[in-house]
């Protein structure tokens, strides 16, 4: 799957627990097609004592979500679809991320 959304980008949460959150992408599945955001989707693993972690507990873990249920911010903070244009400069082709809502190029 082809995924317009990059790592370190920011995002808002469209759906589930979260609703309405922004969030940094911090991976990219594009394979699962899901998304790892910082501080969404939190779950509560409990961990039996080991080597690294003598006493183990619980242990909160940020788990993916789904490519469907975030979109882009653009620079004004709107959410907000993306368009991928391929402009030819010196001989090559670059492609950039344009906003659909004010037509702004994307980090």
């Amino acid at each position: 799957m082809k995924m317009k959304i990059k790592k370190e980008d920011t995002v808002i949460v469209l759906s589930g627990n979260d609703k309405g959150a922004k969030a940094r992408v911090l991976a990219v599945y594009p394979k699962e097609g899901k998304l790892l955001l910082e501080g969404v989707n939190v779950r509560v693993k409990h961990m039996r004592p080991n080597q690294q972690n003598t006493k183990g507990g619980k242990i909160h873990k940020e788990m993916p979500v789904d490519y469907s249920n975030v979109k882009m911010l653009d620079s004004d903070g709107n959410p907000t679809r993306v368009e991928i244009r391929k402009e030819e400069v010196d001989g090559r082709i670059i492609t950039t991320r344009i906003a659909k809502t004010n037509g702004k190029k994307l980090n």
